[in-house]
């Protein structure tokens, strides 16, 4: 499937759980599309792939980076003698693709997934138009980025469903 190792857990840390629950999503809402990017069966391919799972983890993180998820956690501190609780709230993203996100996350609580999946079959696309092999993973993870915070801003885009990279996926 694609892992770096013998024990595929030491390939979450980057991406941690939200990673594995992605790559399930993918596989059971688009199996056709998540099978063909898993064999590799579209297109010309590098003699040196990009390893499928891998690949999924870096897709996840980020994602969270580009919609500055990161900040949306709490972060919970106990003093020395454990009587007083410090909460702290990050603020909300300060990006463009992540402020509309937002919006989109109010009307389709699976929003962060199907992102997931278009992004990783766009990632596939744009492997395949570049030629790209394993050593230019990054290159197209750059441009995979762009190309998502850009559909992410068009202002006809009211869900994650209306991407024009969308159409990419299949069931």
């Amino acid at each position: 499937m694609g892992w770096q190792g013998c024990d595929p857990s030491t390939d979450f840390r980057g991406g941690g759980y939200i990673s594995l629950e992605n790559l399930i999503f993918f596989a059971r809402n688009y199996p056709i599309s998540f099978q063909r990017l898993l064999h590799k069966i579209d297109g010309k391919r590098a003699e040196w792939e990009y390893p499928f799972a891998v690949a999924g983890i870096n897709i996840s993180f980020m994602l969270a980076q580009m919609l500055d998820l990161q900040k949306g956690y709490q972060t919970l501190k106990v003093n020395a003698n454990r009587q007083s609780w410090n909460c702290q709230f990050a603020g909300k993203p300060s990006t463009a693709a992540g402020i509309r996100f937002l919006e989109l996350l109010e009307h389709d609580e699976t929003a962060f997934d199907n992102l997931y999946c278009v992004a990783f079959q766009m990632m596939d696309a744009q492997w395949l138009a570049k030629r790209a092999s394993y050593m230019e993973f990054n290159d197209v993870m750059k441009s995979t980025r762009t190309q998502l915070e850009r559909e992410l801003v068009l202002e006809d885009v009211n869900s994650v469903k209306e991407l024009p990279a969308y159409n990419l996926l299949t069931g």
